[in-house]
């Protein structure tokens, strides 16, 4: 039997038969194929999604069927040639086949399902499951932001807002304490009337009385309207002020003589990634760039991965200029602070102890996070001796890898930057 399952997006992320449902079951298979992509192909290869392979026994459903019925009698063969424990070599062969390149007479089989997710859904697989440590929620003094949330019941407000099952309910109770005296009343009356009816039904005066009581009584229990404007509650909403996330991502790649092409490319290519998870995951997100070699300078995006300045190797300059811009531009108590720096590891000997006075005692204090990337496949030098120094100090804001191949760069950036457990 076919099936014909329609997967074209329709409006708010839907579609006939939920894709996200679809997407959600087979997420395990959808992720492996993610990594998978994600270090076949470039970091900035991503201007389209992913062909999804999922076997066939995977996306069998469960089915109901009748069985033999009845008590039954089966004897099976025993197994003289395993016990438990043994291995043996899988089958030759295909699925169902004879095996081996020769055509066969039997068998069955069912070829992998392929479908293909767009490049929104790659990326939000790509970037499952991260989030930037330590993200402090700041309230902002003149930039607040407001969201509405409901804040209980009102008896005036807008009609789109008007709460049904509420009004009813006033109305019902304004209904039956208005008339709960005329009705207990219109109550005693029919029973007044049923019992003189059977003791004395000649007295026509009285019981012409009593169904002239009973009809004014009914009269006026009608009168109380259904529905009254005093009846009606809506669904009160304040502005609640929203505090705000704002966070800067400082970038420090060296850009000396020591670093070579390739590892500038696999700094650029780390580089890449963090700007996409930014872009994506925050809406209120600054980046700063910064390139050093023996000295440091601010640069717009298209410098920092294009051009071709180089030069010495003094690391602290860049750290030097990004204190400067946190002082200048960004308090402390109005921005979370973050920092990526990639480097190779080579730095003036001199300099690397003026790397770890500056972080540990006027840097760090203020950071939220952060995260140095060494790429390099040969032993680690002074600089990442001194950063461990740093790391000893502030183990929950620092972190540091290193980076030998172009395939170590999605890992080591899942790693620095997965999401945590809120304590």
């Amino acid at each position: 039997m076919s099936y014909v399952i329609d997967r074209r997006l329709n409006g708010k992320n839907k579609s006939t038969v939920n894709r996200q449902r679809f997407l959600r079951r087979y997420k395990s298979h959808i992720k492996r194929a993610v990594e998978d992509a994600v270090g076949r192909r470039s970091i900035t290869d991503i201007e389209h999604g992913e062909n999804i392979s999922i076997p066939g026994r995977d996306i069998d459903e469960p089915t109901f069927h009748h069985g033999q019925g009845g008590r039954q009698t089966q004897v099976h063969p025993g197994n003289k040639e395993f016990s438990p424990g043994d291995r043996f070599a899988r089958p030759q062969g295909g699925g169902g086949g004879t095996g081996g390149n020769q055509a066969g007479d039997n068998g069955e089989g069912m070829d992998e399902f392929v479908f293909q997710i767009t490049q929104d859904e790659f990326l939000d697989f790509m970037f499952e499951d991260l989030a930037l440590p330590n993200l402090i929620k700041r309230q902002l003094t003149g930039t607040d932001t407001f969201k509405p949330v409901r804040a209980g019941i009102s008896q005036q407000g807008n009609p789109s807002r008007i709460n049904i099952v509420r009004s009813m309910r006033a109305a019902h109770a304004r209904r039956i304490a208005l008339s709960g005296g005329s009705r207990k009343r219109l109550r005693a009356a029919l029973a007044e009337l049923e019992v003189l009816r059977q003791t004395s039904p000649d007295d026509l005066i009285a019981i012409q009385a009593l169904q002239e009581e009973i009809s004014a009584l009914r009269v006026r229990v009608e009168r109380i309207p259904f529905l009254d404007t005093f009846d009606l509650r809506y669904n009160l909403i304040v502005k609640q002020p929203n505090p705000s996330s704002k966070a800067v991502m400082f970038c420090l790649m060296d850009v000396s003589g020591s670093m070579t092409q390739a590892t500038k490319d696999l700094a650029k290519r780390f580089y890449i990634l963090l700007y996409l998870f930014l872009r994506r995951n925050y809406e209120r997100i600054e980046v700063v760039f910064i390139r050093h070699h023996t000295s440091a300078k601010e640069v717009e995006e298209e410098e920092f991965f294009y051009s071709r300045e180089t030069g010495g190797t003094i690391v602290s300059s860049a750290l030097r200029l990004m204190q400067e811009i946190i002082e200048d531009r960004y308090p402390v108590n109005e921005w979370n602070l973050y920092c990526a720096q990639a480097s190779d590891g080579d730095n003036w000997n001199d300099d690397s102890p003026i790397c770890r006075d500056l972080l540990i005692n006027k840097i760090m204090p203020a950071m939220q996070y952060y995260c140095y990337v060494e790429i390099t496949p040969r032993e680690h030098q002074t600089l990442w001796q001194e950063y461990q120094a740093v790391a000893e100090h502030f183990g929950d804001s620092f972190a540091q890898q290193q980076i030998t191949d172009a395939g170590d760069i999605y890992p080591v950036f899942r790693q620095l930057f997965q999401k945590r457990m809120a304590t």
